[in-house]
């Protein structure tokens, strides 16, 4: 399981990368690996506000569909488009080409109730 030092977690699975004021969410190797094949990659538009643990999008694979909540607040500034042709780089690329948006944050304060790599991979170990 890849859990990349510089990010934060959500204990819905999500990453944040922060760059300056902006953060960079997608969905953990781990969630990538228990969804299975994705095949659908539902994400809202570009302007849209995205508020910390607000359902913002969806993941589909061929058994389920979940859902993506937001690890921080924000505004969405870029959202990754080739996952509409190409939604299976999630499962191929969960941590670089298979990313999901990118948010101008609201508050950057949140990212102090996001876990480190350690206590994420921690949660995991817990509820495995």
């Amino acid at each position: 399981m890849d859990c990349p030092e510089e990010l934060k977690y959500s204990k819905e699975h999500l990453w944040v990368r922060v760059e300056g004021n902006r953060g960079i969410i997608g969905i953990t190797d781990y969630a990538q690996q228990e969804l299975g094949s994705i095949t659908v990659v539902d994400l809202p538009d570009v302007g849209d506000e995205l508020e910390q643990d607000d359902s913002f999008g969806s993941v589909e694979a061929r058994k389920t569909v979940a859902e993506l909540y937001a690890p921080i607040s924000g505004t969405v500034k870029e959202v990754n488009s080739e996952l509409h042709g190409t939604p299976e780089m999630v499962n191929d690329d969960p941590y670089d080409s298979g990313w999901l948006v990118v948010v101008d944050m609201t508050d950057p304060e949140e990212l102090n109730l996001l876990m480190t790599a350690d206590v994420y991979e921690d949660h995991l170990a817990d509820n495995s």
